[in-house]
């Protein structure tokens, strides 16, 4: 029995690229770095961001650092809104919650405080246990340990009653280095290969595909 459900935040609970895409285009102009399309930019969603500067475009220590402090003056006054649902989601978390008995938890590469914002904006932070995301300075951004920090801090010990839902090989390579099965989302911002290859026990189409899974198990 799964009754514990571990969720990633960008490309599986909601749709960020708005504004992620947009606060790395401010970012990225501060260093006369422009790139007009935003599709482009979706690399950035899901994994550790100074991480991804450093990655896509070449940024030392220092540079990604101030990348994200960019990054951070344009999401904390804007782009943090700029977040929708996926459609069907708050009905899915409520009848996990509520109905299934679950105990649902996020891990998020995001800053633990702009996720529990992201959640209370979106008006679906009840249904949440615990939020693990990564401190302002940049630890705790490796999905393993937002995962073992959010079982520690819920007291979940027994990892086979849990199961990880993300969108992107991260989260699924997090939840197997920890012995824990995982679900792959093809409507977020990775794709069925990527999934597959990084080991998903599950891959689900849609969101209405994920609920039935989940409710399921």
């Amino acid at each position: 029995m799964k009754d514990v459900i571990l969720f990633d935040l960008d490309g599986t609970i909601t749709d960020s690229k708005v504004g992620i895409t947009k606060s790395v285009q401010y970012a990225l102009r501060y260093f006369g770095i422009n790139v007009d399309d935003p599709d482009e930019l979706c690399k950035f969603i899901g994994p550790p961001l100074r991480q991804s500067f450093k990655d896509f475009y070449d940024f030392d220590d220092a540079g990604a650092e101030r990348a994200v402090e960019k990054w951070r003056e344009y999401f904390l006054e804007k782009g943090i809104f700029e977040n929708i649902l996926y459609s069907g989601i708050d009905v899915m978390l409520k009848k996990l919650k509520r109905g299934g008995g679950k105990t649902l938890l996020v891990a998020s590469t995001k800053s633990t405080s702009s996720a529990e914002k992201v959640l209370e904006y979106l008006c679906i932070s009840e249904y949440f246990t615990f939020v693990s995301g990564s401190e302002l300075n940049g630890d705790r951004s490796d999905k393993k340990e937002l995962i073992l920090y959010a079982l520690e801090n819920a007291d979940i010990k027994d990892i086979s009653r849990c199961i990880m839902v993300g969108d992107r090989k991260h989260d699924i390579i997090g939840a197997k280095s920890v012995g824990m099965d995982s679900v792959g989302v093809l409507y977020g911002y990775g794709n069925y290969k990527e999934l597959l290859e990084a080991g998903a026990t599950h891959i689900v189409r849609d969101v209405e595909g994920l609920s039935e899974l989940l409710l399921n198990f």
